[in-house]
């Protein structure tokens, strides 16, 4: 009798553990996977579950919710500090290119995954937009200034405006979307982006977001029936490091004494053979760019000169 009360005891305790822990992992479970899916803090994701029973998906709904009101408030209280980090971001899909720029107040920020993530969906939103033009001629561009893309619909009568006030809200400093620009092109024109500084063993981007301080997006004919990417990525290389003004034309355009002050594309020296010049390996890798457009973290850009201005005033104080 002894033996069975303390067998009734023991498998009852155990039980008791059992249950608790399996709720316990439950928990954690569903905390883990609401981090992972939102971005937001411990905290927070935890009085989200306290306040749905564990439910996710509700959760995440509370918290984005909130985030709104709480980013668009924070969004109006902070919109006069100044934005001086930030990042580039490159996105070609195809004949399709955008590159945008972000900007955020400190590099904690603009390191930081959901910053990251936010500029690959400002890019792929442009992306979306481009998608749909209908032009004539080979090659469409057009550039967004900042309230441009804050009004770009996106989804559940949202604008990026609307997702930008979530960033804030997640981030806790003031972020802007400063500038996007896109590509579309037709017949043998082909499409190429690079952001520096680049992943290592990469195989492709296509389709990937690249992000860094500097950006390119270059637009070329190739008569080689399968162009060779690293040689494409190599010149828009060339472009971020020697930011020319033009791509140039040999019957207009001479090359300037000082090589170092050359602001023609094919007159600039290659920067991976300094003996021959961009020209020539055009040439020879039967290559023509046709236009390009740089990104650089930051630059000053109509528009955002009193931006610049008050950053210096705060750094000088």
């Amino acid at each position: 009798m002894l033996l069975q009360k303390f067998y009734m005891r023991a498998l009852h305790t155990t039980r008791m553990v059992y249950a608790s822990g399996s709720g316990a992992g439950l928990e954690k479970s569903a905390l883990s996977a609401l981090r992972k899916k939102t971005g937001y803090t411990f905290a927070n994701c935890k009085k989200a579950l306290e306040l749905h029973n564990n439910d996710v998906s509700e959760a995440e709904k509370w918290l984005h919710a909130q985030a709104q009101s709480l980013g668009w408030t924070k969004a109006t209280k902070m919109a006069d500090r100044a934005t001086a980090q930030g990042l580039v971001g490159v996105l070609v899909r195809g004949n399709l290119g955008a590159m945008v720029e972000l900007n955020c107040e400190t590099d904690f920020v603009a390191r930081n995954d959901v910053f990251k993530r936010f500029v690959d969906h400002v890019a792929r939103i442009c992306l979306q937009y481009t998608e749909a033009i209908e032009f004539d001629g080979d090659l469409w561009k057009l550039g967004y200034e900042s309230e441009a893309l804050r009004n770009l619909p996106t989804d559940k009568g949202r604008n990026l405006g609307d997702h930008l006030a979530l960033l804030i809200g997640a981030v806790g400093e003031n972020a802007t979307i400063k500038r996007a620009i896109c590509f579309k092109a037709k017949h043998d024109i082909n499409l190429c982006g690079y952001a520096h500084p680049a992943p290592t063993n990469v195989g492709t981007t296509d389709d990937t977001t690249q992000v860094g301080k500097y950006g390119t997006i270059m637009a070329f004919r190739s008569d080689i029936k399968y162009p060779d990417y690293e040689f494409q990525k190599s010149i828009c290389q060339q472009i971020v490091g020697l930011k020319p003004k033009k791509i140039g034309e040999y019957d207009k355009d001479k090359p300037v004494e000082n090589k170092d002050d050359e602001t023609c594309l094919i007159h600039q020296e290659y920067l991976l053979d300094a003996d021959r010049t961009v020209g020539e390996i055009l040439k020879e890798h039967e290559t023509t760019v046709v236009d390009y457009q740089r990104y650089e973290c930051g630059e000053a850009t109509k528009g955002n000169l009193d931006e610049i201005l008050r950053s210096r005033e705060q750094s000088s104080n």
